[in-house]
């Protein structure tokens, strides 16, 4: 543990105001109410500052803070009303045309204009210095604070870089447009906008997460500007974004399933043949359009080789991955902080809700989880910014990918409730922006394979790819030795992962044994002592209830809560 000071005091946060006098027959005083919480979410968030540091993304802290005043601030405004007006299908126009337009509110936009202006989906390519995947990253945890729904389409406009630099024509023609910083909606040629964004459609209704099941089917029918043009027809259960300007795809050729780009528009500017059947009524996401779409022969230029297709957009995976733990993590991280700012202006029974001994034990035990969390995501960020020159950590980078989206997405819902809870009646209702976090939380665990999926995923990679085994076991035990309780828990797991019996009926088991594993090394390595202790007594040590609030007695409680809270 290398930061031996104890954690501040919190008896310098503010006090409630007291209740007014009422007046005579009066029947309605508004007193010991929380007031509204607008905060810097970069230079207000402690552990996330110290995590961009120490992970070399220093030089990005102007450009973050800045961001984090505005996620935290004018930002959250938008995002509720992206939630309150969801996007709107038009099928045809008055005139019966098919145009096949998804219509957004005003506020949508913004955001994606806020989120491309930062260099969201391209700092990580453009300007690839050391700690400039942290900074990335430290920017989606912060947008998903604000609004998660806009996360979609940025995330998959810089994940498919990967992708597309399999295919250098390609790239050459789209990659300018997708890395630029200007935000252009138009539904227009890709050529002639100044900024574009990506989707993809990969799955399908008899398939789900098994691609290769798909049916829809490829025809090549020539070549154009050294490109191979192919034709593709069938029906894709799930196409995320489909305004974007043009969309990874899967489809089946002689060969097998094959990678392709099609683009909403041909080259010759009339609309693909891409139909969106519907948009998808879901639990949360609400601001994103996720749409049903019926391909009749649309244009598309192949990306990567023929019958290698899930080979070809396996890092456009692997990346939106990191962001499903990002988000996950962000998403906890505002809970929290709405949660801890409540308690400490909410009076009952005369203290405030954080002086009450019982609060303080919940408040303290969500602080704990969600550091850890936060821990684990940046350090899985800077392991993608060093996997071009180190084999082993991008060995460690393949594997932890998985754990870490496993164990951080899995542990978010229930997290995001019991933050629910510290409001009572008032993190019930829409207006206190709970229940939306809380909609939007399944959706990270869901998507880019859930939780079987995932720890099946584990399992096959630990198992065929030895150099994971070795980077995530050499990672782990350079801990080995600081603290008893982790001790005993790592030998347990690399045991248990020894035994091959009934390895995929303990599958969830394992995995989520070995991101505790990962938990516990961050926070020795990173986290003030007195966290990393109640952390570790808490989950390792098995001085914990099962429920949060049941951390053992003696917790500095206070001192976690005053680190995790936000300066208003």
């Amino acid at each position: 543990m290398t930061d031996q000071t104890p954690l501040a005091s919190s008896s310098s946060s503010p006090s409630p105001a007291l209740a007014p006098a009422a007046a005579p027959g009066a029947t309605h005083a508004v007193f010991n109410q929380v007031p509204l919480l607008e905060a810097n979410l970069y230079a207000g968030d402690q552990a996330l500052g110290e995590a961009v540091e120490g992970f070399g993304g220093g030089w990005a802290r102007g450009l973050l803070s800045d961001y984090g005043a505005r996620t935290g601030g004018p930002m959250l405004a938008l995002g509720h009303d992206a939630n309150r007006f969801p996007p709107e299908l038009t099928t045809h126009d008055r005139y019966g045309n098919r145009i096949d337009e998804v219509r957004f509110h005003p506020a949508y936009h913004a955001l994606m204009a806020e989120a491309v202006g930062a260099g969201m989906h391209s700092l990580a390519w453009t300007d690839p210095r050391p700690g400039a995947m942290v900074a990335r990253s430290a920017l989606v945890y912060m947008h998903c604070q604000a609004e998660a729904g806009t996360m979609c389409p940025m995330t998959m406009t810089f994940a498919v870089v990967p992708a597309l630099k399999q295919e250098p024509v390609v790239a050459e023609r789209w990659l300018p447009g997708v890395l630029s910083t200007q935000y252009d909606p138009r539904a227009i040629p890709a050529p002639e906008k100044a900024g574009l964004t990506l989707g993809m459609a990969m799955t399908e209704k008899q398939g789900g997460s098994d691609v290769r099941a798909n049916t829809t089917r490829a025809v090549r029918v020539g070549e154009e500007d050294g490109q191979e043009v192919y034709e593709l027809t069938g029906h894709k259960w799930f196409c995320s974004a489909p305004m974007c300007d043009g969309f990874l795809v899967l489809a089946q050729t002689d060969a097998g399933v094959t990678c392709f780009l099609m683009p909403r528009r041909r080259p010759d500017g009339s609309r693909n043949a891409m139909h969106i059947q519907r948009l998808k009524d879901k639990v949360g996401n609400r601001s994103n359009a996720s749409s049903e779409i019926e391909l009749r022969g649309a244009y598309a230029v192949r990306v990567g080789p023929e019958g290698r297709g899930v080979r070809t957009i396996i890092e456009m995976v692997h990346h939106t991955r990191l962001d499903c733990a990002l988000g996950a993590s962000g998403l906890m991280r505002q809970a929290l902080t709405q949660a801890i700012h409540h308690a400490r202006h909410r009076q009952a029974f005369g203290a405030r809700l954080v002086d009450q001994p019982a609060m303080r034990n919940v408040l303290a035990d969500l602080a704990l989880e969600q550091e850890a969390g936060m821990r684990m995501v940046m350090r899985l960020a800077h392991s993608f910014e060093q996997s071009g020159a180190d084999p082993q950590e991008q060995a460690f980078a393949r594997i932890a990918t998985a754990v870490v989206k496993y164990w951080v997405c899995k542990r978010a819902p229930g997290f995001i409730y019991e933050a629910m809870e510290c409001l009572g009646g008032n993190g019930y209702v829409e207006e206190s922006g709970l229940p939306r976090l809380y909609r939007e939380a399944p959706l990270n665990a869901i998507w880019e394979g859930s939780g079987n999926v995932i720890a099946l995923d584990v399992l096959r990679a630990l198992g065929r790819e030895p150099a994971t085994r070795e980077a995530l076991a050499a990672r782990l035990m350079r801990n080995r030795g600081a603290d008893a309780r982790y001790d005993a828990h790592l030998d347990r797991t690399l045991a248990a992962l020894g035994s091959n019996a009934d390895l995929e009926f303990r599958a969830r088991r394992l995995v989520g044994d070995l991101g505790l594993a990962l938990a516990g090394a961050e926070l020795i390595d990173h986290a003030p002592e007195t966290l990393a202790e109640a952390w570790l007594a808490s989950r390792l040590g098995g001085d914990h209830g099962g429920f949060y609030g049941t951390l053992p007695t003696g917790t500095d409680a206070e001192g976690i809560i005053s680190r995790a809270a936000v300066a208003a």
